[in-house]
């Protein structure tokens, strides 16, 4: 069965670029491929992915994140950094981690508020999660008095304490998708042919997947859609596991909700415009929503404590943006000020980044970070 083909008249199709021809053989030759392959070959394709091309950020970009909105998030995160420092103990030696760090603007302003505690920036060694080469000679240029190591995967880490920050990280790992059908949870996988290109299609028979379906849903209507990421999981898994096994602490923030539940996020993102997910592969942002009760579900199954999911709005709340904010507008001309405005406005808003992001952390147990304090958000 063919769920939004995409019916195309094969004379007037375009020549299929380099990554759509790889794509296309490869369902060629084996049959459809799952979701979740489809966005890895999208995104981190060696010669072709989205991820191994230009700067994709800013205006000139496809998309916008928090750290390039405005330095009060950076600054607050520097903030919590030092604060989950102090109450780890001030280990004289951090791996101070950061997955996915765009241009090196959030840590660049982290590490301009750690100036403070110079205890702290001697104690911490930095390492840049990035497979970006263009983004790499950016955060270089940002970052060249903190000597940062590069690494492609975070299991290259070193051992040892580790500090690590995740902006927009965890939305960009592959998913898989189910479809309850006749009964049955069938994978929902991405054909391609001649006539109709990249579409989807539902595998013939349900596989084991089906059982990672969370247990606390409700029963499923015919077409319900169900969204996995066996890749979130296990890299919250990982960091649980490093933040029990050496302390620590991890701050995670994304696209997401907080609780499972059924339904599509999947979206292309290109020139700051919704494009369809299955067109041009190589050339769009390609996420989806983190599930963030499983995240901390994992968290916490691997002995760690888990402080959240929060909206953004309330976690900078929380540590003071409006404050910072005010600060910031000091000695500022008055169009200085409204922009600093807007920017916070823009963080925190409802209708913006503020309820669309979510926020969870993953400390040792018996350690409540700051931004987390309040019952409403959900500490374990």
């Amino acid at each position: 069965m063919h769920l939004r083909d995409q019916p195309a008249n094969a004379s007037r199709r375009p020549a299929l670029s380099p990554l759509s021809e790889r794509i296309a053989r490869r369902i060629s030759r084996g049959g459809p491929i799952t979701v979740g392959d489809y966005m890895a070959a999208a995104l981190g394709d060696a010669d072709h992915g989205y991820y191994r091309r230009a700067d994709p950020l800013g205006a000139k970009g496809d998309f916008t994140t928090a750290p390039e909105t405005s330095q009060l998030f950076g600054d607050l995160i520097g903030a919590w950094l030092i604060d989950c420092w102090d109450k780890l103990g001030r280990p004289a030696s951090v791996n101070l981690v950061e997955l996915g760090p765009g241009r090196g603007t959030l840590m660049a302003d982290a590490l301009r508020v750690g100036r403070r505690v110079p205890e702290w920036l001697s104690a911490i060694k930095l390492h840049l999660v990035e497979i970006n080469p263009a983004l790499r000679c950016l955060q270089a240029s940002a970052l060249q008095d903190h000597a940062p190591v590069w690494h492609d995967t975070l299991y290259g880490l070193p051992d040892g304490p580790t500090m690590l920050v995740a902006n927009e990280f965890l939305d960009a790992l592959p998913i898989r998708q189910l479809v309850y059908w006749d009964g049955n949870w069938l994978e929902r996988l991405v054909d391609w042919n001649e006539a109709a290109g990249f579409h989807f299609v539902l595998a013939p028979r349900p596989n084991a997947l089906s059982l990672l379906v969370p247990e606390d849903l409700p029963h499923p209507a015919q077409g319900s859609l169900c969204e996995l990421s066996p890749a979130v999981i296990a890299v919250g898994t990982e960091i649980a596991h490093r933040i029990a096994t050496f302390g620590g602490a991890a701050l995670l923030i994304d696209y997401g909700h907080t609780q499972s539940a059924f339904g599509e996020s999947l979206q292309a993102v290109r020139a700051h415009r919704m494009v369809a997910a299955l067109e041009n592969p190589g050339e769009a942002d390609l996420s989806a929503h983190v599930d963030f009760a499983a995240l901390v579900r994992v968290a916490r199954e691997a002995g760690t404590h888990a402080s959240g999911p929060t909206t953004q709005r309330a976690f900078l709340k929380a540590l003071g943006i409006d404050i910072r904010a005010d600060r910031l507008k000091r000695g500022r001309s008055a169009e200085a000020a409204a922009a600093i405005d807007r920017a916070a406005d823009r963080l925190t808003g409802a209708d913006a980044m503020g309820a669309l992001f979510k926020v969870a952390a993953i400390t040792p147990a018996g350690i409540v970070p700051a931004g987390f304090d309040g019952p409403a958000n959900g500490g374990s």
